[in-house]
């Protein structure tokens, strides 16, 4: 039995499966959890990442307007399911002016470390993607520190805790535009500002032994701490004749040199099979962005954007995925 290491969550959303499930991830049966039309002005909202905070819940959410600006956005919850998310954009301070220009912000992570709430994002600066940085203390004011690495770069999710010493966070270098490829590297940090010692964590999977994260993959939500191992739910994507298909999967990584892959799955913990996830306004996409965990009971709820459109919820448990990458 696998333990995750890390608080208890008695009040962590969670629904049974019903023994019918062909997957180690199963949907929650009120999905999508938050429609496209949740907020004032939104198109879509979706690639969102809640936390635990005070009596329930908090997050960062993906909203694009219905004039398909990107940006992000506070909500919070009593129970995580039903969502209340603010009509206007987060307001970042504190960045210098080169930094401060928003030009567009989307897919945020949020991980808490020591004292306060972080959040990552693929940030626009000078028309190119890379990865913003900001705190929080009560999800009301935000401060912005300097972009994390040079464009081009997306999928910047940090690790929890400071590993001997220093922040390490998992990227995926890009191109300004729909990338038509991607692996996933690690970088440290002594301070959040200057990031080196730059690593290779895994790459795509060429061929048809696991095509589903032949073209490129990316981290998704905050890394789980276990006592076997960093555990990872990742997105893979493979480029179809009708164009990409987003799915999950997972890995287990080495604690003290995260870097180093201990296991992988080779065939996918979740994909986009439902209306919801396969029509939208990106088809054919299942994106986690977020994990809450119970250290007690080992359960996980993964957050993730479906088809780019909506919000859906799913369950697992750390001895599912382990076992399954067995």
């Amino acid at each position: 039995m696998a333990r995750i290491i890390g608080k208890e969550l008695p009040n962590i959303p969670w629904q049974e499966p019903d023994g019918t499930e062909k997957l180690p991830v199963w949907r929650y049966q009120g999905n999508p959890i938050i429609e496209r039309f949740a907020t004032r002005n939104s198109n879509s909202i979706f690639n969102s990442a809640v936390v635990p905070y005070e009596d329930g819940f908090a997050g960062v959410f993906r909203c694009d307007s219905k004039s398909i600006s990107m940006d992000i956005f506070t909500g919070f919850s009593k129970d995580g399911i039903r969502w209340e998310i603010s009509d206007e954009p987060i307001v970042l301070q504190g960045a210098c002016p080169e930094v401060a220009q928003r030009e567009f912000r989307y897919d945020p992570r949020v991980c808490f470390i020591e004292d306060r709430y972080y959040v990552t994002w693929c940030n626009g600066y000078s028309g190119y993607p890379t990865i913003g940085l900001g705190y929080t203390f009560d999800f009301k004011s935000f401060v912005q520190l300097e972009n994390a690495f040079l464009p081009f770069n997306r999928n910047g999710v940090l690790f929890p805790r400071k590993i001997q010493g220093k922040y390490y966070m998992l990227s995926r270098p890009s191109d300004n535009g729909h990338t038509p490829f991607g692996d996933i590297f690690i970088s440290e940090s002594p301070d959040l500002t200057y990031w080196g010692r730059h690593r290779l964590v895994m790459k795509t999977i060429k061929g048809d032994e696991s095509a589903w994260q032949s073209t490129k993959i990316g981290a998704g939500s905050v890394p789980i701490e276990t006592d076997e191992g960093w555990l990872l739910i990742y997105h893979g994507v493979i480029n179809t004749c009708n164009g990409f298909v987003y799915r999950m999967g997972c890995a287990l990584l080495d604690l003290e040199e995260p870097w180093k892959v201990k296991k992988r799955t080779k065939k996918y913990i979740l994909g986009p099979h439902e209306l919801y996830e396969c029509v939208g306004d990106v088809p054919n996409v299942v994106f986690p962005c977020a994990a809450l965990t119970d250290a007690a009971t080992g359960r996980i709820a993964i957050y993730y954007g479906c088809a780019d459109t909506v919000t859906g919820l799913a369950f697992t448990t750390v001895d599912r995925l382990l076992a399954y990458m067995d």
